[in-house]
């Protein structure tokens, strides 16, 4: 008896023993991941070979928000913002300030300050414009700051302090076009236009009219030029066109 009990308490210790170590070997081990995100490989680059930036290991720890490291894992880039280039907008174009007034242009006359002597003049036929206070001012051949300078200074003489005036051209004398065109008559000049553009306002050549070159008469300063032109030739205000007969 004292044998068979001292071999069952052997026994019995021993299970005691392997169940003491098999628990305290539980609670030393550390718990791993429970899941881990692994690198797609993108199909894109499997194609063409283009370089593949795979994300970063994402580690979903228990309780530890796996709902939102996966959706920051998967969440697409944000698109790069359209970029707008301002085209930058073409400047007027504006008649050479060396333009030489004649009869048939429209002025418009600034005098700053002085409300009753601004307003629109016309240069008359004989070559002048006419305004309160000084009357007739020739016109005829002089630039339009030239004008003004006149303008100022008969002002300054007995009228005003010291005047500031601005003149500029309203609207241009007008062109003649005559010969071999469907409606010759005269027109309104239009700034940088040239004799083609002149034969298209009065509608185009006639059947019978010569294509190539045209004559053009221009006159300045009470002296007239003849001359004869290709059609991409500058026109100037109160030039007359003349478009011949070609004869066959």
């Amino acid at each position: 008896m004292p044998v068979a009990r001292a071999f069952r308490w052997s026994i019995l210790a021993a299970s005691l023993a392997a169940s003491a170590a098999l628990t305290l070997g539980g609670c030393m081990q550390t718990a791993g991941p429970d899941a881990m995100m692994q690198p797609r490989a993108d199909l894109d680059s499997m194609a063409y070979g283009q370089p593949y930036n795979a994300p970063q290991p994402v580690v979903v720890a228990n309780g530890g928000g796996a709902i939102g490291a996966l959706t920051n894992s998967f969440a697409p880039s944000p698109a790069p913002m359209p970029v707008g280039y301002a085209v930058p907008m073409a400047a007027p174009v504006r008649y050479d300030a060396s333009y030489h007034l004649d009869a048939g242009d429209k002025l418009r006359v600034v005098v700053y300050g002085q409300e009753g002597l601004t307003n629109s003049y016309a240069i008359d036929a004989g070559g002048s414009i006419t305004m309160p206070l000084i009357g007739g001012v020739p016109a005829r051949g002089r630039t339009p700051a030239g004008l003004a300078g006149e303008i100022a200074a008969r002002l300054r003489n007995g009228y005003i302090r010291e005047p500031s005036v601005a003149v500029e051209v309203e609207s241009y004398r007008p062109f003649f076009i005559l010969g071999e065109v469907t409606a010759p008559g005269q027109y309104p000049y239009v700034p940088n236009m040239t004799v083609e553009s002149a034969v298209a306002i009065a509608g185009g050549f006639s059947p019978r009219a010569k294509r190539d070159v045209v004559t053009v008469t221009h006159t300045e300063n009470g002296g007239s030029m003849r001359a004869v032109v290709p059609l991409g030739t500058p026109l100037n205000p109160g030039d007359t066109v003349f478009v011949g007969e070609r004869w066959f």
